[in-house]
């Protein structure tokens, strides 16, 4: 099917009211923004952390950038009675809040789901933290590493004799946003059942416990999840190995896959040793195994193992650079980074939501707003309003002099 820049987006009939800062709320958010959901990025007069936080390009925060496409922003001082009261005129009429303030902030505010509910009781209310809404944690501050080194993560996450490794990327702060867009649209899907909608209860910690299905597998039978380093710790063999000019992985899960891997090693006899039958015991002697593919390995470059293997239908391919990534292929093809003119740093590519919606365009995608610059047009729309009704609620709730 051709795809259409201009078919509706799946989301563009839904309006979102986001107090949300710094990374996992904001990406939760530019998901929706992304398919086409009406966000309005509430900040603070400062601004989001984020607009100060590099890498900058002319002073612009990138990283900003790339978070915060496709919304609009209004800039509020929620200490303000009369902020407050603009924020609830939006929110009735709002599909969906996101906060991450600390538990209890929101209440404290006036904002909080009771009250916002109150006087729309079809809001979806999500709201991100580090430890949920509820239990002896929800104080406490986190960030994306606090979340890693208490989720069990990070001591999953390095070489066995080497000291415990965050992941390389805010992977809490990402799988807490992917979570809370997830179950939005499930709670906006139960409203167009039910007529209500619900608050949702989103927490760093919690979404990566639940991304640790193989380690909780091992602790469910008894055994201790434990560091294995770059190798996976219930497959043989299934892991980086080096070669000449680099490292490559390779991920044998079945017999056929390992009776490719020992012709091209130049043991096929591999795949008959009792040793060797199955998934557990090639496990079991995985310093044997590594120690064949190793020596293999050492006088063949990563492109020749790679062609060699992919030949014989093992799965295999080489560690790539990100950088490599971001410019090669496979993006391209893929449609994964589009382009957006900003109107002082000119093109900026930007990743896509990965997702392809067959009909949809892809890219179209705009900047990230200037702090406040959209109030005026986001009042109008929002409460069908003159745009001079509009200027005199902004003005009141920034306590500037009406004109």
């Amino acid at each position: 099917m051709a795809e259409s820049a201009s078919v509706s987006k799946p989301l563009s009939d839904v309006r979102v009211l986001d107090f949300t800062r710094v990374l996992a709320g904001p990406f939760a958010t530019s998901l929706l923004a992304d398919l086409g959901a009406d966000v309005v990025k509430v900040e603070p007069p400062q601004g989001d952390d984020y607009r100060h936080i590099g890498p900058f390009q002319d002073g612009e925060s990138v990283l900003f950038q790339l978070i915060n496409r496709n919304k609009h922003s209004l800039a509020l001082d929620l200490k303000r009675a009369d902020a407050r009261a603009l924020v609830r005129k939006l929110a009735a009429s709002a599909d969906v809040v996101v906060e991450n303030f600390r538990p209890g902030v929101a209440v404290r505010l006036g904002i909080g789901y009771e009250t916002l509910a109150a006087d729309n009781p079809r809001l979806v209310y999500a709201s991100i933290s580090g430890f949920g809404q509820e239990g002896p944690d929800r104080d406490r501050p986190a960030f994306d590493l606090v979340a890693q080194a208490l989720s069990g993560l990070m001591a999953l996450t390095g070489d066995p004799a080497g000291p415990p490794t965050k992941v390389g990327e805010s992977i809490g702060d990402l799988a807490a946003g992917l979570y809370c867009s997830w179950a939005i649209l499930a709670a906006l899907h139960e409203r167009d059942r039910t007529g209500r909608g619900r608050a949702v209860d989103v927490a760093l910690v919690d979404s990566l416990v639940s991304l640790l299905p193989t380690a909780f597998a091992q602790w469910m039978v008894g055994r201790h999840p434990a560091r294995t380093g770059n190798r996976h710790p219930l497959s043989t063999p299934f892991a980086a190995y080096p070669a000449r000019d680099g490292h490559l992985v390779i991920c044998v899960l079945n017999s056929a896959q390992f009776a490719g891997l020992a012709q091209c090693v130049g043991a096929a006899e591999l795949a008959q040793d009792p040793r060797y039958a199955t998934d557990e015991l090639r496990t079991e002697h995985e310093p044997a195994l590594r120690g064949i593919i190793e020596t293999w390995l050492a006088d063949r470059s990563v492109a020749g193992a790679v062609a060699e293997l992919a030949a014989a239908g093992v799965p295999v391919a080489p560690v790539t650079d990100a950088a490599a990534v971001f410019g090669g292929d496979y993006v391209r093809h893929r449609e994964l980074i589009s382009g957006i003119q900003h109107p002082r740093l000119g093109q900026l590519p930007v990743l896509e939501q990965p997702v392809h919606f067959r009909g949809l365009a892809r890219g179209g995608q705009r900047p990230a707003p200037d702090l406040g610059a959209d109030a005026e047009q986001v009042i109008a729309r929002w409460l069908t309003v003159p745009h001079s009704e509009a200027r005199a609620l902004m003005a009141g709730a920034a306590g500037m002099q009406r004109p």
